[in-house]
């Protein structure tokens, strides 16, 4: 008998991680709800193209059912990525796996998120609920969002990213800022807007390196770009400044003052960018490790954020999915399959996130561009491609 027999299940967060584990609990007719704190599945822009792996991504979506649906909907003309330096220089071109063993393909989040949300039945998405705070409730958990709407679950799954508020269910240990931020912004109509640095993207993506700063580079359906400037900093005035630069001309100035020593063929990005986000990047501890709850998990960031530069995050989460339904729809009670998922997914991360420090240190290093090109030529497709 399964643990989901007769028991509401409540998934918190409607990302990859939280609408795989929905499509694949309800093929096996488990009582599903997802809260998502968007307001509508239109509410705002998904950010940039993910590179689904074969043993995690791609294998959920074969468990789900939904390959047709993501070749359909899959990005081959996301097949190369330039490295330059600071200057522009071209350091490398690298041909990425679209097909193959090893295969890596690219795809929008929001098609993903389409096709993942089409896959489930009617009403199963509950939008505009951001959890406010959670609690055990006897063998069930109370769940109350922003909005007033509160909802009782005999198991709930935290999908709800790296501020999760479902994590502080199962333990008080909080993600820490690993000393370096991304500044994320889009550039409409690119191809006119950044003229030169459209040339030098090809249509693609791009990593340029130097000084302990990143700049990524990746282009959208539409012919927007999406920027992901990345610095080393712990000074809580770079963020300020960044974030009191409304205008085209404070954030070039905001880039000139952060990014000495690089080209101003860069500051086009900053200047047409319609927004400018700060994220600041976070990472649980390798070693972390909780009791298991007898009806409470975590999966994806909310589970185990790290910084983007193994490029697994999705992945993982999408895995975490794949593994707890598997045990959720196999183990007789919701305790077990909780501890034997959990297990599972603790020993898999601990080389994951020691394995993502080392290459986000690299990225960042005085020698980036020597290390990370080295890196790239080593591999057929390395395993370190931060979030273009």
């Amino acid at each position: 008998m399964s643990a989901t027999n007769g028991k509401k299940i409540a998934i918190v967060g409607g990302g990859p991680g939280g609408l795989t584990l929905a499509r694949l609990l309800q093929q096996s007719g488990a009582q599903v709800s997802v809260y998502e704190r968007d307001q509508s599945r239109s509410a705002r822009v998904q950010g940039s193209a993910l590179d689904l792996h074969e043993d995690s991504g791609l294998a959920a979506l074969e468990a789900a059912g939904l390959m047709e649906a993501f070749w359909a909907n899959h990005r081959p003309d996301l097949d190369s990525l330039r490295l330059t330096d600071a200057n522009g220089t071209v350091l490398h071109d690298h041909v990425r796996r679209m097909s193959g063993p090893g295969k890596r393909p690219e795809i929008e989040r929001g098609p993903l998120r389409d096709l993942l949300l089409d896959s489930l039945q009617p009403g199963t998405v509950q939008w505009d609920c951001k959890l406010e705070y959670s609690e055990f409730q006897g063998e069930q958990v109370l769940l109350r969002f922003a909005n007033g709407q509160t909802s009782v679950a005999d198991i709930a799954v935290g999908g709800d990213g790296a501020t999760s508020r479902m994590r502080e269910l199962v333990t008080p240990v909080r993600p820490e800022y690993v000393g370096v931020s991304l500044v994320e912004g889009l550039v409409p109509a690119a191809k006119h807007a950044i003229p030169e640095l459209w040339s030098l993207l090809r249509g693609s993506a791009l990593i340029a390196l130097g000084g302990e700063r990143t700049i990524g580079m990746g282009t959208k359906p539409d012919g927007s770009v999406l920027l992901y400037a990345g610095l080393k900093t712990d000074d809580p005035a770079v963020r300020q400044s960044l974030e009191e630069a409304i205008g085209p001309e404070q954030r070039v100035r905001w880039f000139r003052a952060n990014f000495k020593g690089w080209s101003d063929l860069w500051e086009p990005l900053f200047r047409e960018a319609v927004s400018m986000v700060w994220r600041p990047l976070l990472v649980c501890p390798t070693d972390q490790h909780w009791e298991p709850k007898p009806n409470v998990t975590l999966i994806g960031d909310a589970a185990h954020v790290m910084p983007p530069y193994a490029g697994e995050g999705v992945n993982m989460a999408m895995l975490d999915a794949l593994v707890l339904s598997r045990f959720l729809l196999s183990e007789d009670t919701l305790g077990d399959a909780i501890a034997a998922y959990e297990t599972e997914m603790f020993s898999r991360m601990r080389s994951m996130t020691a394995d993502t420090m080392v290459n986000t240190e690299m990225f960042y290093a005085p020698d980036a561009c020597e290390r990370v090109v080295a890196l790239f030529r080593s591999f057929g497709r390395a395993e370190a491609v931060p979030p273009v």
